[in-house]
C-alpha cells in the first residue's frame, strides 16, 4: 500500500501491480517498501509476492565504477555508476589503493539456522519462506555463503535436548538427529544450497554434551565433560561430532568445518542459564590431540576443518597460545573462531592481530554476532540503524585484523526476538510476523549485503591509506576476477567528501552521506 500510494497505482489490481513494478518500472532493482516503527530509520516490508532486491551485479566497463548506498534516511544498496578521472578532483581527503600491500583472503559471510530459525521461516506462506531463502542465498539476493548450523538444541530452541540422551550410551547406539533437524533445519538447508550458485559452507556448532556425559549432570549451568582428554566421555563426544557429519551426509549437506564447542567460558560460569560445556583452553588443546582430531582423521569426513575457540577475542591470545603452540593438537587445527561479544572493549590489535602474528598459518573466522544482547538495550529495533553501524563497523574492524568471513547469529526471529526458551531474545537481520505473512529486512541486513554481496570468496585484502584523518572506516579488497571493491562506513553525523586514487585506474569522485554505508567496485584491467 505505501507503494501504491507513492506511485499513484493504487488503481491497480495487485496482480497488474507486480507486473508493472517488475517489468517496467523498475527493471533489475526492485525499491524497498519502508516501514517506519519510531527508531531511527526504517525497515524493508516484504511478502509472498514482492520483495526489494538489488538483483544479479556486474560492473560496468573499465572507466567506470559502481556504487551502493545503504543509509539512515532510507537509501537500502541504491546504485549508481560514474567515471574514473584521469586526474584529481582535488579533494582535501583521499583514499589511496595500495595494490601491493596483500593481506587475507575473504572465505564468506552468512548467518545460523537455528531451531528459532528455521521455526519462524517455516511460519511464512510457501511463497514468503521462498522470498526469504532467496533473500539470503539466491544470485539475486545478498549472497550468504556461510549457514552455522547448531548440533542440537541451543537457547534459540523451544525445548531442551541432545542427539545421544540416554544414558550410558558410550557406543552412541541410540545416536538420533532431532525432529528439529529432520522436518526444518535440513529441509531449510537444502533448499538454501539449491538456491545458491555456489557450494554453501557449513559450519557446525555444539552448545552441551548429553547430560550423562558432564560433571553436572545437566545441559545448562557450570560443567564439563566427566574424566579426562583421552577418557571414555572425551572419546564419546568426540564420535559425537563424526556421528553428527554422518547423518547430515544422508541428506547431502556437508559441513566445510566445526567448532571445538560453542563459548566454552559460558560452561565455567556458575548458575549459567542455558546450554553450555566449559573447556579451559587446557582441556580443549588436549580434547582436540587425543579425541576429536583423531576422530575426525579416521572418519570419512578427514578434511572437515576444525575451528578453536568459539567465543569472545578477550580470551586472544591466550588462548590460541595455550591450543596452538602445542603440535600435538595444531596439526588438526585450521582456524580460530570469535564472537562479537564484548568487542568494543578488548582492542582488535592486541587479541585478533597478536593472534594472527603469532600463529599466521591459522585463519580466523567471526562465527556469531547480534544486536540486542545487551541487558541494557534488549531484544528487537525494527529499523534501528545504529545496530547496522554497529555491524558494520565491526566487520570492517574484524577484516582489518585478518578476519576471513563473518558470520551472523539466527538468519530470523519473532517480533520479540525469539522463540527462545530462556527468553534471551535478541535482534535479527529478518524479523518475521506469520500474523501477517511478512517479513521485515533490518537495516543490518543491507549492512551485511554491503559485504557479503561483493566480496566473493578468495576475495584479498589490499592497503588503502588516507591522506589524513577522518571518521571513514574503509576496507578494499581485489576480487578473484580482478575487480576492485572499497566498502565504506560514515558513522558521522555529516556528509563526508572523498576521491578515491586506484593509480593503475585514475581517480574517483565520492560522497559517503551522514550514517551511511557505501560499497564501490570498479574494473581494474
Amino acid at each position: 500500500e505505501v507503494a501504491c500510494c507513492e506511485l499513484g497505482l493504487y488503481k491497480l489490481k495487485s496482480a497488474e501491480l507486480k507486473t508493472f513494478l517488475r517489468f517496467i518500472l523498475l527493471p533489475g532493482y526492485n525499491k524497498c517498501v519502508a516501514r517506519n516503527f519510531g527508531y531511527d530509520s526504517v525497515v524493508c516490508e516484504c511478502n509472498s509476492t514482492y520483495c526489494d532486491s538489488i538483483g544479479s551485479v556486474s560492473l560496468p566497463p573499465l572507466g567506470q565504477f559502481s556504487s551502493y548506498l545503504s543509509n539512515i534516511a532510507g537509501s537500502r544498496l541504491e546504485a549508481s555508476q560514474g567515471e574514473v578521472r584521469a586526474n584529481s578532483t582535488g579533494e582535501r581527503l583521499r583514499l589511496t589503493i595500495v595494490p601491493y600491500q596483500k593481506y587475507q583472503k575473504t572465505r564468506g559471510f552468512g548467518g545460523a539456522m537455528t531451531d528459532a530459525a528455521a521455526i519462524n521461516i517455516l511460519s511464512l506462506s510457501a511463497g514468503a519462506q521462498e522470498q526469504l531463502l532467496r533473500q539470503y542465498f539466491s544470485s539475486e539476493g545478498i549472497g550468504y555463503s556461510v549457514v552455522r548450523v547448531p548440533m542440537a538444541s541451543c537457547d534459540f530452541s523451544t525445548r531442551l535436548y541432545t542427539y545421544a540422551d540416554t544414558p550410558g550410551d558410550y557406543d552412541l547406539h541410540n545416536f538420533t538427529l532431532a525432529p528439529e533437524d529432520i522436518n526444518m533445519k535440513i529441509p531449510l538447508l537444502q533448499r538454501a544450497q539449491a538456491l545458491s550458485p555456489r557450494p554453501l559452507s557449513l559450519l557446525a556448532s555444539a552448545w552441551s554434551a548429553p547430560a550423562w556425559m558432564k560433571t553436572n549432570g545437566a545441559l545448562t549451568g557450570k560443567g564439563s565433560l566427566k574424566g579426562q582428554p583421552g577418557g571414555k566421555e572425551h572419546k564419546t563426544w568426540a564420535q559425537y561430532y563424526v556421528r553428527f557429519l554422518e547423518e547430515y551426509a544422508k541428506y547431502n549437506l556437508t559441513f566445510w568445518a566445526l567448532t571445538t564447542g560453542n563459548e566454552p567460558s559460558a560452561g565455567m560460569m556458575t548458575n549459567y542459564s542455558f546450554q553450555a560445556l566449559g573447556f579451559t583452553p587446557e582441556e580443549q588443546r588436549d580434547w582436540v590431540s587425543l579425541d576429536l582430531g583423531p576422530a575426525l582423521h579416521a572418519s570419512s569426513y578427514p578434511h572437515t576443518h576444525i575451528l578453536i575457540l568459539d567465543d569472545s577475542r578477550i580470551l586472544l591470545p591466550h588462548w590460541a597460545k595455550v591450543v596452538l603452540s602445542d603440535i600435538h593438537a595444531g596439526r588438526y587445527i585450521h582456524g580460530v573462531a570469535v564472537h562479537w561479544y564484548l568487542d568494543s572493549v578488548v582492542p582488535p590489535d592486541i587479541s585478533l592481530g597478536t593472534t594472527h602474528d603469532l600463529y599466521p598459518e591459522y585463519y580466523l573466522f567471526g562465527t556469531e554476532a547480534c544486536a540486542g544482547w545487551n541487558p541494557l538495550n534488549k531484544g528487537v529495533m525494527l529499523g534501528s540503524w545504529d545496530r547496522a553501524e554497529q555491524y558494520a563497523h565491526d566487520i570492517i574492524e574484524d577484516l582489518n585484523h585478518y578476519v576471513v568471513g563473518w558470520t551472523d547469529w539466527n538468519l530470523a526471529l519473532d517480533p520479540n526476538g525469539g522463540p527462545n526458551w530462556v527468553k534471551n531474545l535478541v535482534d535479527s537481520p529478518v524479523i518475521v510476523d506469520a500474523t501477517r505473512d511478512v517479513f521485515y529486512k533490518q537495516p543490518s541486513f543491507y549492512s551485511m549485503a554491503h559485504f557479503s554481496k561483493f566480496l566473493w570468496e578468495g576475495s584479498q585484502r589490499v592497503g588503502v591509506s588516507a591522506s589524513g584523518e577522518t571518521h571513514l572506516e574503509f576496507s578494499a579488497f581485489i576480487r578473484p576476477d580482478g575487480s576492485l571493491v572499497l566498502i565504506i562506513l560514515n558513522r558521522s553525523s555529516s556528509d563526508i567528501l572523498f576521491e578515491v586514487w586506484d593509480p593503475p585506474v585514475g581517480y574517483i569522485p565520492s560522497t559517503a552521506p551522514a550514517h551511511s554505508l557505501l560499497t564501490l567496485a570498479w574494473k581494474r584491467q
